[in-house]
């Protein structure tokens, strides 16, 4: 089968590790690059040898005739770029938050839906190696089915020195990183039925929530709470691993510091630890973050070529954004909300 052509939308930090990582796994070509600023799109393009570089992203998409598009830009851009690339009945992948609101998120998907076009999310925490052994283990061990668990990303990390501009969103910490923890917790838990939430600015200096607590009710039975938070200094952090604990019928399985999961039964606790893939291009500090683009990268294409379907396509990804808004709702309202 001959390579996808893909055109990029978007040229700023997060597009090296993307492109790394596409680059890496083979089975695409990249054909073309849009930036608003034409010279970060050149310089992505020379680091990559992108043969086009645009700074307009409808006569790119025109003149190219990509197989589809990957945007990685700001959340608030994503509905006009999905939208243009329905309108030239081009596949999409696009990078999480999927949209800046619930309302924006569902007429993207009915873009698609209407121009009969692949529509993929680009929700990567999921795939990290660690996350996934987890499931494997609690799947195949015989621990039967959690009744309890816990997903942690707390941490002390300066966030805000690194990106001054979060300080200024008033709607913070669930709609960014919230949108990867709600994300796994479907992944490991299924879908929820209810949903309680808290939020918390802690820093003075900022706009939004620093932290967040989100308990879902979910339809196999199980409370998963779900914390977040950049406020918390604690002695295993270890910027930007999630831990994970449940708690099941016979057992019990854990995700801890250093990528270290331990199955306890009634014979007793195996542990063993499952570090993250390294490669060339990743920073060695985000591992875990930067090798998972790979693994979803690869999900995402196999869709697109016939292959497996996408695990976070985007009518699938849309129940994430619904969790990540109805947060905000119950936190609001100091009510617990009950879900379709």
């Amino acid at each position: 089968m001959p390579n996808l052509r893909a055109a990029v939308l978007g040229c700023g930090f997060w597009s090296q590790f993307q492109l790394a990582a596409w680059r890496q796994l083979g089975g695409v070509d990249l054909v073309a690059a849009y930036n608003r600023t034409r010279s970060k799109a050149q310089a992505v393009a020379d680091r990559f040898g992108i043969p086009a570089v645009y700074d307009d992203a409808e006569a790119m998409l025109r003149e190219t005739k990509p197989d589809f598009v990957d945007i990685i830009t700001d959340v608030d851009t994503h509905e006009r770029f999905v939208k243009l690339a329905a309108d030239h009945r081009l596949a999409v992948i696009c990078q999480k938050p999927m949209a800046p609101d619930l309302a924006a998120a569902r007429r993207m998907v009915e873009a698609c839906r209407q121009a009969a076009v692949p529509f993929l999310i680009h929700e990567n925490w999921r795939w990290q190696h660690p996350i996934r052994q987890f499931k494997r283990l609690m799947d195949s061990s015989d621990l039967g089915p959690p009744f309890r668990a816990r997903i942690t990303f707390s941490c002390s990390f300066p966030v805000f020195d690194n990106q001054p501009f979060l300080r200024k969103l008033e709607r913070f910490i669930l709609t960014d990183i919230g949108s990867h923890i709600l994300d796994t917790a479907r992944f490991l838990f299924g879908d929820a039925r209810s949903l309680y939430c808290r939020t918390q600015r802690i820093n003075p200096t900022i706009a939004g929530e620093d932290v967040a607590t989100v308990v879902l009710g979910t339809e196999g039975g199980a409370t998963v709470t779900c914390e977040m938070s950049y406020a918390s200094r604690l002695e295993h952090e270890r910027f930007p691993e999630t831990y994970v604990l449940a708690e099941c019928a016979r057992g019990s399985i854990e995700l801890g510091p250093d990528y270290w999961i331990r199955v306890t039964d009634a014979s007793g606790t195996l542990s063993r630890r499952f570090p993250p893939p390294r490669y060339a291009w990743a920073d060695p500090a985000y591992d875990v973050v930067h090798a998972s683009i790979l693994d979803c990268n690869r999900n995402l294409l196999a869709a697109l070529t016939g292959g497996a379907a996408a695990e976070t396509d985007a009518r699938d990804n849309l129940k994430t954004v619904e969790l990540v808004f109805a947060s905000y709702d119950s936190a609001q309202s100091g009510q617990a909300i009950a879900l379709a």
